[in-house]
């Protein structure tokens, strides 16, 4: 028989202790006929999957479709506990089953729908788990979470839209590479050797392209080793606050890119502040929750800023025309939004026509990228040929 290790609370304490039972729901009633209050009950031992590295990624679509699932089932008025345990055993991905499993194990034990997923926070964040909560006190949860799966959908397309600007370049870059390595590696040393034999004195282009691709044969580790330390030392600066924050800043400025992501963090934060606003939650909780998921510490500073004078007495539209990460027809919009009472329907607008603008800039950027990488190529090749030919000319003139 299965062996379960449980955590409970024992006089104000927490003590972990083992219990054997035919499966998870077995072992918690077995406690509770002890009369033990149980923290925590879950399977001793088990597979490693090696380490966690076989273990299926959760990806936003599972919970998407595991959000609008249970808002469907909670809205036909099925109890908690049955639409997890339905969703756990029926979902594709077996990780986020058994978190689903674990969250339905945690409310059989007592505790709220919302706390048993702040349990998961990698799966389930602050904003999920804080909307969730507004939806059990409103009694409006099936809406609540209707309302979660459509911001997933949202946010998921947004980032499928950057990355997809991404993916032209980073092609025509590891093939601008591939092919300077090859030269470099093997066609530059068979010329390399015709010209030693001839014993005249090389061109200063084909000398340059002499040391580089020696350099590339006889000491290619000095550059894995410093492309290696360059990303560890940018990982370290930006694992700091004030580096992560000087990275952000500086990634704004930048030319066509910096517009971009502009774009997507003026989205996401409407299209977040919009959400919490309808589903009850209220203006400074949503705005702190907008700071912590931004994922841009400009953004994060800006709206920490803007609560601070909030909490001050001024309205919102105010301190953030201060702050010159929001564009003026977002500032006014908010501020109409707010007079009028409908701040969270205009967030939802602003959300909207930034998304189209998010789509406009990713097609400029795809299109400016690709003339400039593939004349940047082009100039690349075209030396290195040109530099490999010199000495012959040179050779045919003396002729």
């Amino acid at each position: 028989m299965p062996t379960f290790t449980y955590k409970a609370r024992v006089r104000g304490q927490i003590k972990s202790g083992e219990v054997e039972a035919e499966d998870e729901k077995s072992a918690i009633a077995k406690l509770r006929s002890q009369k033990i209050r149980i923290n925590s009950v879950k399977k001793k031992g088990g597979s490693s999957d090696f380490f966690g590295l076989m273990k299926q990624k959760i990806t936003g679509r599972d919970i998407v479709v595991f959000t609008r699932q249970f808002s469907t089932m909670v809205d036909a008025g099925l109890p908690l506990v049955q639409c997890l345990d339905i969703l756990g055993r029926q979902s594709d991905n077996k990780t986020f089953g058994e978190i689903i499993t674990n969250v339905k194990t945690s409310i059989e034990t007592g505790s709220d729908l919302s706390a048993s997923l702040r349990k998961h926070p990698k799966t389930f964040d602050n904003l999920y788990c804080n909307l969730v909560e507004a939806g059990e006190v409103g009694g409006i949860l099936d809406i609540i979470l209707k309302r979660l799966a459509d911001y997933i959908e949202k946010s998921e397309s947004l980032k499928k839209k950057v990355k997809s600007a991404m993916v032209y370049p980073g092609v025509i870059v590891t093939v601008a590479v591939s092919v300077v390595a090859f030269l470099m590696i093997f066609v530059i040393p068979a010329f390399a050797s015709l010209f030693a034999s001839g014993g005249a004195e090389l061109p200063g282009p084909t000398q340059i392209v002499m040391t580089v691709s020696d350099f590339f044969r006889t000491k290619w580790y000095y550059l894995f080793g410093g492309l290696a330390a360059g990303f560890f030392l940018i990982k370290k600066i930006y694992s700091t606050e004030r580096g992560r924050f000087e990275i952000d800043r500086l990634l704004l400025k930048l030319p066509v890119i910096g517009m971009l992501i502009r774009k997507v963090s003026v989205a996401k934060f409407t299209r977040t502040l919009g959400t919490l606003i309808s589903s009850g939650v209220p203006l400074i909780e949503g705005l702190e929750i907008c700071a912590r998921t931004s994922g841009n510490k400009l953004v994060e500073r800006a709206v920490f800023n803007t609560i601070e004078a909030i909490k001050g007495g001024e309205t919102i539209a105010t301190p953030l025309s201060r702050e010159s990460i929001f564009p003026p027809m977002v500032i006014q919009m908010i501020d109409v939004g707010e007079n009028s009472g409908s701040l969270d329907i205009m967030c939802h607008k602003i959300a909207d026509f930034y998304d189209e603008e998010v789509d406009n800039a990713v097609s400029a950027l795809t299109s400016l990228l690709e003339p400039m990488l593939m004349v940047f190529l082009g100039i690349v090749v075209g030396f290195i040929v040109v530099a490999m030919y010199l000495p012959i000319f040179k050779l045919g003139d003396a002729i």
